[in-house]
């Protein structure tokens, strides 16, 4: 047995605690359904996430409150912050720039398909776009792993890849670290788990070259603004199997580059149930949001209108976690981005408590540890399944 395979059959034994005893989470967690619908269970840590780091992080300038615009009275109620939200979410799509309003049918067709650890890894193709077809991974559980509803259906999870050459053939457990198989180890625990591929590696030899095509098919859209549409098409993927996956509970989540794409999928598409945002750098200045493949320099300018808290108000009531590393090379998260969280919970809590937002800071830098996955199931399975 190689180097390799000695390190993922100790990962596998590490985890497989964790993984049995998330299987015992939330089976059978019901939800008020309807635009604001919420858990019946919460996690139990989740005051734990909603504590203030000491001593206070101060943002210079603060985040502007979003319940009290100037010039318009105080939001007091869910009815108020309604038409507030949907003027919010119009300047940051004009702002994104415009992508196709009607998105295609898939079209899905297999292009290959294995066994691994009790999980059916799918690698399809389907249409992106009208004449552009992408390929993902389908990641289905066996019989064999609970999870299934009364109709045999299961919880479905957009799982979006970090910065890596690997892509997807990593988070879909093919390459890489057992520890890096976020999409496997989602499948293992029961949901069924697509993982699509980010436009920067479509066919092109540098990240610079992915937009320069992407800019010469979209001239008006920000590459966050494609991030997003694709992320959609994930969730697209997801419930054009209506045999295999609920509609009513998706969530998403990803690490660094994939945890950018889930805060921008969670807050657009109200598909999403809940989300878990990994290391991706709330704040602007806290990673390279300023790239031509993210924001670009627009977000540089002084008085800049928008911000991630903003997001994150678009998100509520629906969960939402953050976790932060705090420190060391490409850390983007920790106390820092409290603030963040702290200016949205007002949102939240407007339509009642408890707020089903925080930060955990595991401290452990850049990246997604054991420890942290723990609670990333734990979240997941107890706000989606």
């Amino acid at each position: 047995m190689g180097d390799r395979d000695w390190k993922r059959r100790e990962f596998l034994q590490a985890t497989s605690a964790w993984t049995g005893a998330a299987l015992g989470f939330g089976w059978a967690t019901g939800f008020v359904r309807g635009q604001d619908s919420v858990p019946l269970r919460d996690v139990s840590w989740l005051a734990d996430v909603q504590q203030p780091p000491q001593p206070p992080v101060v943002l210079d300038p603060p985040l502007p409150a979003l319940l009290s615009p100037p010039g318009a009275p105080v939001i007091s109620t869910v009815e108020g912050w309604r038409p507030a939200r949907e003027e919010l979410r119009r300047k940051w799509l004009e702002f994104l720039g415009p992508m196709p309003e009607s998105r295609p049918e898939l079209r899905v067709e297999t292009v290959a398909e294995e066994q691994v650890d009790g999980v059916l890894r799918r690698r399809v193709r389907y249409r992106l776009e009208e004449d552009l077809a992408v390929e993902a991974y389908l990641l289905i559980p066996g019989e064999s792993i609970p999870g299934r509803d009364a109709r045999g259906r299961r919880a479905g999870v957009v799982a979006l890849h970090p910065t890596t050459n690997d892509t997807i053939d990593e988070i879909a457990g093919v390459k890489g670290e057992a520890k890096n198989h976020l999409g496997l180890q989602l499948a293992r625990a029961g949901f069924v788990v697509s993982c699509p591929l980010c436009f920067l590696w479509h066919n092109a030899p540098s990240l610079p070259a992915a937009v320069e095509s992407f800019k010469a098919r979209h001239p008006q859209a920000l590459g966050m603004r494609k991030m997003l549409y694709d992320a959609q098409r994930g969730v697209d993927l997801l419930v054009a199997h209506p045999e295999l996956v609920d509609p009513r509970r998706i969530g998403a989540v990803g690490h660094s580059l994939g945890a950018k794409e889930t805060l921008y999928l969670t807050a657009f598409d109200d598909r999403v149930r809940t989300g878990v945002f990994s290391e991706g750098g709330i704040g602007f200045p806290s990673t390279n949001w300023n790239a031509s493949w993210y924001l670009g320099k627009a977000i540089e300018q002084p008085g800049f209108p928008l911000n991630h808290a903003q997001l994150l108000a678009l998100i509520a009531p629906r969960p939402f976690l953050l976790l932060g590393g705090e420190a060391g090379p490409g850390a983007a998260d920790g106390d820092r981005s409290w603030p963040y969280v702290e200016a949205a919970l007002p949102v939240y809590r407007l339509h009642g408590t408890p707020s089903r937002l925080g930060l955990l800071n595991h401290r452990e830098g850049h990246s997604l540890s054991a420890n942290s996955l723990v609670k990333v199931l734990d979240w997941l399975k107890t706000y989606t399944l």
